[in-house]
């Protein structure tokens, strides 16, 4: 359960007993039916971050890419990458932000697929993990931590 590990016992000890008692699965799917899933292909991914950039993030740095990328492992907790590259083309400096997604992802229900991309749009203006950070992911996904608990239970659903 390394996906929980920064939560209460008492929490893990749910989510344990919900696992050993196989509803694990049920209650998510309950509660993130997979009908209507937009965000299966890179198009759809785009899509999504560019409104979401548009509508929350306007003024920050252009993006260039956003992708599903089948290098991104989950077992080292990367669920996404937000890089920065610069290259010099003649006189000019010109930098590129690009978003990655683990490709696993894709089976997972678009709100928290959603959710790890506001995480990534947040790191466009906010790079560490800093309180304004939060309250950036919080602003454009209201239900922010709620659904970072459920991917860490999706997560840990598919870890066993």
């Amino acid at each position: 359960m390394q996906y929980l590990a920064g939560y209460p016992q008492d929490v893990q000890d749910k989510v344990a007993a919900l696992l050993a008692a196989g509803k694990l699965g049920a209650v998510l799917d309950k509660r993130y039916p997979l009908a209507n899933q937009q965000l299966k292909n890179d198009r759809g991914l785009y899509q999504c971050a560019m409104e979401l950039k548009q509508r929350y993030l306007k003024k920050s740095s252009p993006l260039s890419k956003v992708v599903f990328d089948d290098k991104i492992s989950l077992k080292h907790q990367a669920l996404g990458l937000h890089t920065y590259a610069s290259r010099i083309q003649g006189s000019k400096l010109k930098a590129k932000n690009e978003i990655r997604i683990a490709s696993k992802l894709k089976q997972l229900p678009e709100p928290l697929v959603r959710m790890v991309l506001v995480h990534e749009l947040a790191h466009l203006k906010e790079k560490e993990h800093n309180k304004a950070f939060y309250q950036l992911c919080q602003h454009m996904e209201p239900d922010y931590f709620q659904l970072e608990f459920d991917l860490r239970l999706y997560l840990t659903l598919l870890e066993n």
